[in-house]
């Protein structure tokens, strides 16, 4: 299996779940708090899916990439989804009212989706069986002794 294809093993195998667990938070968000929780429930599940939506395309964009350069940018781009993240929050929670934009709602509903989400990558990656290769061993690696 290519990487390609299995990134997209990963991201279907991540939204599937976090879908589904989207679509029940938002009916009992819209049950419990009203159109406020409708509300929250929704801007978690969108917030939810783009974070973690970023991590696969940064994979699979540094897929040829050298190691130490993915992980640099693996973890510029997790810095850089942080900062986006609060000012995101900062900026839900100065330009809207309570009453709109139901806190509680979005807090649980964002904290389910993104453990289902997490579950569901982890077992798309252990149905994936991927073969990583093995370092050759040469006899010429041996240090010589005199």
């Amino acid at each position: 299996m290519e990487i390609a294809e299995s990134n997209k093993a990963m991201w279907r195998g991540a939204l599937i779940p976090s879908t589904i667990l989207s679509f029940f938070s938002i009916v009992v968000s819209t049950i419990t708090r009203g159109t406020s929780g409708l509300f929250g429930s929704v801007l978690a599940s969108f917030t939810v899916v783009i974070f973690f939506s970023v991590s696969l395309l940064v994979a699979r964009l540094t897929k040829s990439a050298d190691p130490i350069a993915t992980l640099a940018l693996a973890m510029f781009s997790y810095f850089t989804k942080l900062l986006l993240i609060a000012g995101f929050l900062i900026a839900v929670t100065r330009l809207t009212e309570e009453s709109d934009v139901d806190r509680l709602s979005f807090g649980i509903s964002a904290l389910v989706i993104a453990a289902g989400w997490l579950a569901g990558e982890v077992r798309a990656f252990f149905k994936l069986r991927l073969q990583l290769p093995l370092p050759s061993k040469t006899s010429d690696s041996t240090p010589e002794t005199k």
